[in-house]
């Protein structure tokens, strides 16, 4: 993960997120570099308009939040039977101990390949 926090301090300054920068930042706060996790990184990151892929990861828990909660007061009761269906179901899946899928869903997005 701090592969990933490097490369978001160097954004945040206006650095190139660069190999020689993204070493340095990580070599100042401490962090044993691997030099092809950064090549991997960089990599990555080439054609990622990053202030875009924040903006979207700040926004996704809104946009699920309000989806669930977004219903009005004194649905119908079918809606309201659907609802309590999905969460009994969302539980379900938790609880499953099946962890294989939900290792596949928050595998995505570069934390999983440099945290």
């Amino acid at each position: 993960m701090e592969y990933v926090y490097a490369a978001l301090i160097l954004n945040e300054s206006g650095e190139e997120i660069n190999e020689d920068n993204l070493t340095d930042v990580l070599e100042s706060a401490g962090v044993d570099v691997e030099e092809s996790r950064v090549k991997a990184l960089v990599a990555a990151l080439e054609d990622v308009d990053i202030e875009e892929a924040v903006e979207e990861a700040a926004a996704a828990p809104v946009a699920a939040g309000g989806a669930a909660g977004g219903a009005p007061a004194g649905g119908d009761e079918e809606s309201d039977e659907a609802d309590e269906e999905a969460e009994e179901e969302e539980a379900a899946d938790e609880d499953d101990g099946d962890d294989d899928e939900d290792d596949e869903a928050s595998g995505e997005g570069l934390g999983e390949l440099f945290g």
